[in-house]
C-alpha cells in the first residue's frame, strides 16, 4: 500500500510516533506493510444509556447515526447537563440488558432493577447539554428517573434521543453533514484488539476493552493500526476514520467494580500523548446502512 497516495506526511510522521510495531515504514517511498494480515470484527458494543453499562452483540444495525440504540438516553442533572462516570463512578456498576418491553437497568451491588420501556412515556422535551453541543431530549419515565436518583444521590432523569432530534458532528471532521446521537461526538468508535494487547504488556495489571467503550473492535494487524484506517468497508458499508479518540479519567475506572486508578492514563501518556491529550482508538464516521456481525472481514480501502 503506498501511504503518499492516501496520507499525507504528518500522517506518515503519525505513524512513527503512534503506531512504532508497524512492519516497516520507509522514509523515501513512505511504504508501509502495516495491514498485511486479514482483520476482523471480534467483538461489537451499544451502550444504549450513556456511561452506563455496555452491551454485546453478535450482530449490530447500523442506523444514520451509530448503531442501533446506542447512547440515545442520557442522564441529565437539574441544568440539563449530562451525567457521567466522570463524577459518578458507580454508574459502571449499572448493568443494561435489552428486553422485549425495553431496557432493564440493574445496580448490581443491590441487585435493584428499573425497566425503560423503549418509547418515552412523556412528550416534554428538554435541551440537554453534552460537552459543547446542546440537543433536544425526550424525558423517557419517572419512574426510572426515581431509581436513578436514589442510587445516584443527585436528582437526575433520563431523557431519550427521538428521531427527530438532530445532532450534528463537528462541522470540522464532518464529509457529508452527518449526525450522531448523545455519544462525546461520533457515532463509532473503532479499537484494535492488538492494540490493548499491547498496552497491557507495559501494565502491571491487566486492563479489558470495557476500559475504552469501543463500538467495533478487530482482530489482526499491529497495534494502532486503527490511528491510520481512514477508510475501511465492514459487510459492504464504509466507514471513514476521522479523528483519534482523546480519553479521559473514565479509562481509570475498573467497569467490573467502579475502583479508580492512575492506570492505564499514567503508562499511556508516556507513548500515545500529542498536545496534551492522550489517544486510544479511532473515531468513525459512516455511510450507509445495514448490518454489522462478528466474524465480518474489514477491508482497508485507503
Amino acid at each position: 500500500m503506498l501511504l503518499d497516495k492516501i496520507i499525507p506526511t504528518s500522517k506518515t510522521e503519525l505513524i512513527r510516533k503512534f503506531c512504532p510495531f508497524a512492519n516497516s515504514v520507509n522514509s523515501d517511498s513512505r511504504r508501509i506493510t502495516y495491514f498485511s494480515a486479514m482483520l476482523q470484527v471480534s467483538e461489537l458494543f451499544i451502550y444504549p444509556i450513556k456511561s452506563l453499562g455496555g452491551v454485546a452483540l453478535n450482530t449490530a444495525e447500523v442506523t444514520d447515526r451509530g448503531l442501533k440504540y446506542d447512547r440515545r438516553w442520557m442522564l441529565i442533572d437539574d441544568n440539563n447537563r449530562f451525567i457521567s462516570q466522570r463524577e459518578f463512578a458507580k454508574m459502571a456498576l449499572m448493568r443494561v440488558s435489552i428486553e422485549a418491553d425495553g431496557l432493564r437497568v440493574t445496580y448490581t451491588p443491590d441487585q435493584s432493577s428499573t425497566l425503560i420501556p423503549f418509547t418515552p412515556e412523556t412528550n416534554t422535551t428538554v435541551q440537554a447539554t453534552v460537552w459543547d453541543d446542546t440537543c433536544e431530549g425526550t424525558l423517557a419515565n419517572p419512574k426510572a428517573d426515581a431509581w436513578f436518583t436514589r442510587i445516584l444521590g443527585i436528582n437526575a432523569r433520563l431523557i431519550y434521543m427521538t428521531d427527530d432530534s438532530i445532532r450534528a458532528v463537528d462541522p470540522r471532521y464532518a464529509r457529508q453533514q452527518e449526525v450522531t446521537s448523545f455519544a462525546d461526538g461520533y457515532p463509532f468508535l473503532l479499537i484494535g484488539q492488538a492494540s490493548l494487547d499491547e498496552l497491557n504488556t507495559r501494565l502491571q495489571n491487566q486492563i479489558k476493552m470495557d476500559r475504552f467503550r469501543p463500538n467495533i473492535v478487530f482482530t489482526g494487524g499491529e497495534p494502532y493500526a486503527e490511528d491510520v484506517m481512514p477508510h475501511i468497508n465492514i459487510n459492504g458499508i464504509d466507514f471513514f476514520g476521522v479523528k483519534r479518540c482523546a480519553r479521559c479519567v473514565m479509562i481509570t475506572i475498573d467497569q467490573q467494580n467502579a475502583d479508580k486508578n492512575v492506570e492505564p492514563m499514567k503508562i499511556l501518556a508516556g507513548y500515545r500523548a500529542q498536545k496534551n491529550k492522550i489517544f486510544f482508538g479511532q473515531n468513525l464516521l459512516h455511510n450507509g446502512i445495514g448490518n454489522i456481525s462478528v466474524g465480518d472481514t474489514l477491508k482497508v480501502l485507503g
